[in-house]
């Protein structure tokens, strides 16, 4: 499919009442709000497209770059292109998502995340701390070093709550993700929650919360999700 194809594709399933779902959740124009369901037909057409991918992305859109991670070749990506994604994504769903995926695919995700999350820019750091989320949930990651996340623990437990505002969101899912990949590190993770205590994030207009470390992490260990890895990120 070509650009101009897909780009009437999702105006012809954009609606006003999804628009204002995703403005209460801090979407930024141009978006036209269209359900996720409703980009899977291109996803399964275009998947690993990456030349449509990128031409997607760079239009600024809500619902393209979203849908331009979908169907992005996570090996087709380099640093440098990653982080030209993280810092122009327009809203969190498509920097907490479709670009954490992509990097929690690639091949490279563990160099390219430390950076992302050692950055002064917190554009770079939710990227990087939510790449590491996923990465560390799917098949991947396995034989990843403990000692790598333990760090990364301590530094999320020392400055989350002094973090900017997706980033305090992102170090939260990281200890969760922690809690739940390592079995070895699942009380530890409740503990650093317990520590934390209550994570402020200003989720707009919104019923969202935070989750809740512990309470979380015991959910996953009652559903036998402890340790569990999924085959990729995207989903």
């Amino acid at each position: 499919m070509h650009l101009k194809e897909v780009m009437d594709y999702l105006e012809s399933k954009g609606s006003e009442q999804t628009r204002k779902i995703y403005i209460k959740h801090g979407a930024q124009e141009p978006f036209f709000g269209v359900k996720v369901g409703d980009m899977k037909p291109i996803e399964k057409k275009e998947k690993n497209n990456h030349k449509l991918a990128l031409e997607l992305y760079a239009t600024k859109n809500g619902d393209a770059q979203y849908l331009a991670g979908l169907i992005a070749n996570p090996n087709e990506f380099k640093k440098e292109d990653l982080m030209l994604w993280a810092r122009e994504a327009t809203w969190y769903m498509v920097s907490e998502y479709a670009v954490a995926w992509n990097l929690a695919e690639n091949d490279n995700c563990l160099e390219v995340a430390l950076e992302f999350i050692q950055s002064d820019d917190p554009k770079l750091q939710v990227v990087g701390w939510s790449g590491m989320s996923s990465f560390l949930l799917i098949k991947n990651s396995e034989g990843l070093n403990v000692n790598v996340v333990e760090e990364l623990l301590e530094k999320a437990e020392n400055e989350l709550h002094g973090a900017a505002n997706r980033v305090r969101y992102c170090m939260n899912g990281f200890i969760i993700a922690a809690g739940g990949a390592f079995p070895e590190l699942t009380e530890k993770c409740k503990e650093i929650g317990d520590r934390i205590g209550k994570v402020e994030v200003n989720l707009g207009e919104t019923t969202c919360k935070v989750p809740v470390i512990r309470p979380y992490i015991e959910n996953m260990e009652k559903r036998g999700r402890i340790g569990k890895k999924k085959p990729k990120a995207k989903c």
